[in-house]
Protein backbone atom coordinates (compact mmCIF):
# COMPACT_ATOMS: atom_id res chain seq x y z
CA UNK A 1 0.00 0.00 0.00
CA UNK A 2 1.32 3.51 -0.73
CA UNK A 3 1.11 6.35 1.33
CA UNK A 4 1.43 9.91 0.52
CA UNK A 5 0.65 13.28 2.28
CA UNK A 6 -0.57 15.27 -1.13
CA UNK A 7 -2.43 14.27 -4.14
CA UNK A 8 1.02 15.71 -6.14
CA UNK A 9 2.87 13.05 -5.06
CA UNK A 10 1.07 10.59 -6.51
CA UNK A 11 0.83 10.05 -10.56
CA UNK A 12 -1.48 11.44 -12.36
CA UNK A 13 -4.01 8.74 -12.83
CA UNK A 14 -7.45 8.00 -12.37
CA UNK A 15 -9.27 6.90 -9.62
CA UNK A 16 -12.02 6.24 -7.21
CA UNK A 17 -11.69 7.66 -3.76
CA UNK A 18 -13.17 7.61 -0.34
CA UNK A 19 -12.81 11.03 2.23
CA UNK A 20 -13.26 10.74 5.41
CA UNK A 21 -11.08 10.75 8.84
CA UNK A 22 -11.91 7.23 8.96
CA UNK A 23 -10.54 7.25 13.15
CA UNK A 24 -10.65 3.29 14.43
CA UNK A 25 -12.10 2.47 11.04
CA UNK A 26 -14.87 0.65 12.45
CA UNK A 27 -17.53 -1.14 10.80
CA UNK A 28 -19.25 1.58 9.20
CA UNK A 29 -16.25 2.90 8.47
CA UNK A 30 -15.73 -0.72 6.63
CA UNK A 31 -18.69 -1.10 4.87
CA UNK A 32 -17.86 2.26 2.79
CA UNK A 33 -14.53 1.22 2.10
CA UNK A 34 -15.56 -2.38 1.22
CA UNK A 35 -18.01 0.15 -1.41
CA UNK A 36 -14.71 2.16 -2.72
CA UNK A 37 -12.71 -1.33 -2.98
CA UNK A 38 -15.38 -2.83 -5.30
CA UNK A 39 -15.94 0.51 -7.38
CA UNK A 40 -11.89 0.34 -7.70
CA UNK A 41 -11.94 -2.62 -9.29
CA UNK A 42 -14.50 -2.30 -11.90
CA UNK A 43 -13.32 0.90 -13.12
CA UNK A 44 -9.97 -1.12 -12.70
CA UNK A 45 -7.88 1.97 -11.31
CA UNK A 46 -6.35 2.03 -7.66
CA UNK A 47 -8.77 2.78 -4.51
CA UNK A 48 -7.84 5.62 -2.89
CA UNK A 49 -8.38 6.82 1.01
CA UNK A 50 -7.78 10.29 1.40
CA UNK A 51 -8.33 10.99 5.29
CA UNK A 52 -6.51 13.34 7.60
CA UNK A 53 -3.96 13.20 10.54
CA UNK A 54 -5.21 13.55 13.12
CA UNK A 55 -8.76 12.85 12.37
CA UNK A 56 -10.78 16.40 12.29
CA UNK A 57 -12.47 15.89 15.13
CA UNK A 58 -9.39 15.40 17.83
CA UNK A 59 -7.97 18.72 16.34
CA UNK A 60 -11.61 20.84 16.46
CA UNK A 61 -13.19 19.69 19.65
CA UNK A 62 -9.84 18.04 21.17
CA UNK A 63 -11.13 14.51 22.02
CA UNK A 64 -8.68 11.46 21.98
CA UNK A 65 -7.92 9.37 19.14
CA UNK A 66 -8.81 5.79 18.67
CA UNK A 67 -6.23 4.80 15.86
CA UNK A 68 -2.86 6.52 15.47
CA UNK A 69 -1.98 7.05 11.98
CA UNK A 70 0.37 3.99 11.97
CA UNK A 71 -2.57 2.03 13.31
CA UNK A 72 -4.81 3.57 10.77
CA UNK A 73 -2.62 2.58 7.97
CA UNK A 74 -2.30 -0.85 9.26
CA UNK A 75 -6.04 -1.59 9.01
CA UNK A 76 -6.64 -0.10 5.75
CA UNK A 77 -3.87 -2.29 4.64
CA UNK A 78 -5.69 -5.03 5.76
CA UNK A 79 -8.67 -3.92 4.22
CA UNK A 80 -6.56 -4.26 1.20
CA UNK A 81 -7.01 -0.32 0.18
CA UNK A 82 -4.23 0.28 -2.78
CA UNK A 83 -3.40 4.54 -1.52
CA UNK A 84 -3.66 6.50 1.15
CA UNK A 85 -3.15 10.23 1.68
CA UNK A 86 -3.15 11.00 5.10
CA UNK A 87 -3.57 15.32 4.72
CA UNK A 88 -1.73 16.84 7.61
CA UNK A 89 -4.59 18.43 9.19
CA UNK A 90 -3.66 21.75 10.89
CA UNK A 91 -6.52 24.50 11.74
CA UNK A 92 -5.20 26.58 9.06
CA UNK A 93 -6.34 23.20 6.77
CA UNK A 94 -8.94 23.67 8.26
CA UNK A 95 -9.64 27.10 7.34
CA UNK A 96 -9.18 26.80 4.08
CA UNK A 97 -12.23 27.42 1.27
CA UNK A 98 -14.19 24.49 0.01
CA UNK A 99 -12.52 25.68 -3.65
CA UNK A 100 -9.57 24.85 -2.67
CA UNK A 101 -10.59 21.04 -1.08
CA UNK A 102 -12.01 20.30 -4.43
CA UNK A 103 -8.70 21.61 -6.23
CA UNK A 104 -7.03 18.55 -4.22
CA UNK A 105 -9.44 16.05 -4.89
CA UNK A 106 -9.96 16.91 -9.10
CA UNK A 107 -6.30 16.04 -8.78
CA UNK A 108 -7.11 12.55 -8.40
CA UNK A 109 -9.10 11.99 -11.13
CA UNK A 110 -11.53 10.21 -9.32
CA UNK A 111 -13.87 8.09 -11.52
CA UNK A 112 -16.42 7.70 -8.45
CA UNK A 113 -16.25 9.13 -5.01
CA UNK A 114 -17.27 7.46 -1.98
CA UNK A 115 -17.80 9.46 1.44
CA UNK A 116 -20.86 9.18 3.57
CA UNK A 117 -24.37 11.13 3.50
CA UNK A 118 -23.37 13.59 5.95
CA UNK A 119 -19.86 14.52 5.00
CA UNK A 120 -19.12 18.17 4.80
CA UNK A 121 -15.62 19.98 3.79
CA UNK A 122 -14.17 23.54 3.24
CA UNK A 123 -14.16 26.53 6.34
CA UNK A 124 -17.37 26.16 8.22
CA UNK A 125 -18.39 22.72 6.21
CA UNK A 126 -19.47 24.89 3.69
CA UNK A 127 -18.76 22.35 0.75
CA UNK A 128 -21.28 19.49 0.56
CA UNK A 129 -22.37 16.17 -1.61
CA UNK A 130 -23.15 18.57 -4.65
CA UNK A 131 -19.47 20.37 -4.26
CA UNK A 132 -18.27 16.57 -4.68
CA UNK A 133 -20.57 16.28 -7.83
CA UNK A 134 -18.68 18.49 -9.86
CA UNK A 135 -15.42 17.06 -9.59
CA UNK A 136 -16.77 12.96 -10.35
CA UNK A 137 -19.00 11.77 -12.76
CA UNK A 138 -20.23 9.37 -10.03
CA UNK A 139 -21.14 10.27 -6.35
CA UNK A 140 -22.29 7.41 -3.97
CA UNK A 141 -22.79 8.86 -0.38
CA UNK A 142 -23.95 5.99 2.10
CA UNK A 143 -26.00 6.39 4.74
CA UNK A 144 -24.88 5.67 8.42
CA UNK A 145 -24.60 2.14 9.39
CA UNK A 146 -26.81 0.70 11.93
CA UNK A 147 -26.02 -2.26 14.57
CA UNK A 148 -28.99 -3.33 16.63
CA UNK A 149 -30.78 -0.03 15.68
CA UNK A 150 -27.97 2.46 17.03
CA UNK A 151 -25.51 4.22 14.21
CA UNK A 152 -22.27 2.74 14.44
CA UNK A 153 -19.41 6.02 15.69
CA UNK A 154 -16.52 6.76 16.24
CA UNK A 155 -18.72 9.03 19.65
CA UNK A 156 -20.13 5.54 20.31
CA UNK A 157 -16.95 3.65 20.65
CA UNK A 158 -15.01 6.62 22.83
CA UNK A 159 -17.73 6.55 25.56
CA UNK A 160 -17.88 2.74 25.02
CA UNK A 161 -13.65 2.65 25.35
CA UNK A 162 -13.78 5.31 28.72
CA UNK A 163 -16.83 3.15 30.67
CA UNK A 164 -14.51 0.44 30.41
CA UNK A 165 -17.16 -1.54 28.31
CA UNK A 166 -14.09 -3.26 26.07
CA UNK A 167 -16.44 -5.78 24.17
CA UNK A 168 -19.14 -3.99 23.31
CA UNK A 169 -16.73 -1.06 21.70
CA UNK A 170 -15.45 -4.44 19.71
CA UNK A 171 -19.07 -5.03 18.78
CA UNK A 172 -19.28 -1.80 16.63
CA UNK A 173 -15.15 -2.12 15.52
CA UNK A 174 -15.48 -5.71 14.64
CA UNK A 175 -12.38 -6.40 16.19
CA UNK A 176 -10.88 -5.98 19.85
CA UNK A 177 -9.37 -2.05 20.77
CA UNK A 178 -5.83 -1.95 20.60
CA UNK A 179 -2.93 0.56 20.97
CA UNK A 180 0.66 0.20 19.51
CA UNK A 181 3.49 1.28 21.41
CA UNK A 182 7.00 0.77 22.36
CA UNK A 183 8.55 -1.13 25.90
CA UNK A 184 10.43 1.61 27.77
CA UNK A 185 12.21 1.27 31.36
CA UNK A 186 9.35 2.08 34.15
CA UNK A 187 9.68 2.45 37.94
CA UNK A 188 10.19 -1.18 37.95
CA UNK A 189 8.10 -2.11 40.99
CA UNK A 190 6.12 -4.82 39.68
CA UNK A 191 9.18 -7.00 39.25
CA UNK A 192 9.64 -6.25 43.39
CA UNK A 193 6.19 -8.04 44.22
CA UNK A 194 6.33 -10.76 41.57
CA UNK A 195 4.64 -8.62 38.79
CA UNK A 196 6.85 -7.79 36.34
CA UNK A 197 5.20 -5.41 34.03
CA UNK A 198 6.18 -4.14 30.20
CA UNK A 199 5.66 -0.78 30.53
CA UNK A 200 4.15 0.27 27.05
CA UNK A 201 4.61 4.11 25.71
CA UNK A 202 1.72 5.14 22.97
CA UNK A 203 1.36 8.11 21.88
CA UNK A 204 -0.03 10.92 23.20
CA UNK A 205 -3.63 12.01 22.71
CA UNK A 206 -4.31 7.98 22.11
CA UNK A 207 -7.77 6.68 23.65
CA UNK A 208 -6.96 4.19 26.68
CA UNK A 209 -9.82 2.28 28.09
CA UNK A 210 -8.83 2.88 32.25
CA UNK A 211 -9.21 0.19 34.98
CA UNK A 212 -7.38 -3.49 34.35
CA UNK A 213 -7.81 -5.78 31.81
CA UNK A 214 -7.11 -9.06 30.72
CA UNK A 215 -5.29 -8.58 27.01
CA UNK A 216 -3.39 -9.99 23.94
CA UNK A 217 -0.22 -8.31 23.79
CA UNK A 218 1.42 -8.92 20.00
CA UNK A 219 4.90 -9.02 19.13
CA UNK A 220 7.08 -9.92 16.73
CA UNK A 221 4.25 -12.16 14.91
CA UNK A 222 3.79 -13.66 18.62
CA UNK A 223 0.83 -13.02 20.79
CA UNK A 224 0.79 -13.59 24.56
CA UNK A 225 -1.87 -13.10 27.18
CA UNK A 226 -1.42 -10.74 29.83
CA UNK A 227 -2.96 -8.26 32.31
CA UNK A 228 -2.94 -4.78 31.38
CA UNK A 229 -3.25 -1.98 33.76
CA UNK A 230 -4.35 1.99 32.28
CA UNK A 231 -4.20 4.48 35.24
CA UNK A 232 -1.75 6.22 37.34
CA UNK A 233 -1.14 3.64 40.28
CA UNK A 234 -2.99 5.35 42.90
CA UNK A 235 -1.05 2.92 45.23
CA UNK A 236 2.14 4.31 44.39
CA UNK A 237 1.38 7.48 44.16
CA UNK A 238 1.77 8.01 40.35
CA UNK A 239 1.44 10.58 38.42
CA UNK A 240 1.13 10.11 34.99
CA UNK A 241 -1.47 7.61 33.18
CA UNK A 242 0.32 4.39 31.71
CA UNK A 243 -0.28 1.33 30.44
CA UNK A 244 1.60 -1.68 32.16
CA UNK A 245 1.30 -5.02 30.88
CA UNK A 246 2.10 -8.17 33.06
CA UNK A 247 1.88 -11.39 30.72
CA UNK A 248 1.08 -14.92 32.20
CA UNK A 249 3.45 -16.83 29.36
CA UNK A 250 6.58 -15.10 28.06
CA UNK A 251 9.51 -14.27 30.13
CA UNK A 252 12.05 -12.12 28.04
CA UNK A 253 13.58 -8.51 27.60
CA UNK A 254 11.20 -6.36 25.28
CA UNK A 255 12.82 -3.04 25.91
CA UNK A 256 12.86 -1.27 22.73
CA UNK A 257 10.17 -3.15 20.77
CA UNK A 258 7.21 -2.11 19.40
CA UNK A 259 4.12 -4.09 20.65
CA UNK A 260 0.58 -3.74 20.01
CA UNK A 261 -1.68 -4.76 22.90
CA UNK A 262 -5.80 -6.16 22.43
CA UNK A 263 -8.34 -5.24 24.80
CA UNK A 264 -10.10 -8.36 25.45
CA UNK A 265 -12.17 -8.34 28.66
CA UNK A 266 -12.82 -5.75 31.88
CA UNK A 267 -11.34 -7.18 34.50
CA UNK A 268 -11.91 -4.60 37.41
CA UNK A 269 -11.38 -0.38 37.70
CA UNK A 270 -8.03 0.64 39.21
CA UNK A 271 -8.02 1.93 42.75
CA UNK A 272 -5.52 2.71 45.68
CA UNK A 273 -4.57 -0.14 48.11
CA UNK A 274 -3.68 0.25 51.57
CA UNK A 275 0.23 -1.02 50.69
CA UNK A 276 1.99 -2.86 48.23
CA UNK A 277 1.24 -6.43 49.86
CA UNK A 278 -2.72 -5.70 49.15
CA UNK A 279 -1.97 -4.80 45.67
CA UNK A 280 0.08 -7.83 45.57
CA UNK A 281 -3.15 -9.89 47.09
CA UNK A 282 -5.14 -8.21 44.35
CA UNK A 283 -2.94 -8.74 41.62
CA UNK A 284 -2.93 -12.59 42.43
CA UNK A 285 -6.72 -12.85 41.99
CA UNK A 286 -6.44 -10.97 38.59
CA UNK A 287 -4.27 -13.42 37.77
CA UNK A 288 -6.64 -15.98 38.55
CA UNK A 289 -9.65 -14.59 36.57
CA UNK A 290 -7.05 -13.91 33.58
CA UNK A 291 -5.92 -17.52 33.65
CA UNK A 292 -9.43 -18.83 33.54
CA UNK A 293 -10.04 -16.68 30.46
CA UNK A 294 -7.28 -18.43 28.77
CA UNK A 295 -8.78 -22.10 29.08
Amino acid sequence: MKTYQHPTQRPHTDTVIAIGSFDGVHLGHQSLLNTLIAEARMHHVPSVVYTFDPPTRVLIQGVEFLSTLPEKLALLKQLGIDEVIAVPFTREFAARPKEEFLNDLSLLRPKTVVVGQDFGFGKNRSGGLDDLRTITPELIALPMLSLDGEAVKSTRIRGFLNSGQVEDAHQLLGREYEAMGVVVHGDKRGRLIGFPTANVAVPEGKLLPKGVYFVEFCWDNQSFSGIANVGKRPTVEGEDVRLEVHLLDFQGDLYGQEVTVKFKRFIRHEQKFAGLDALKAQLDLDRQTALAWME
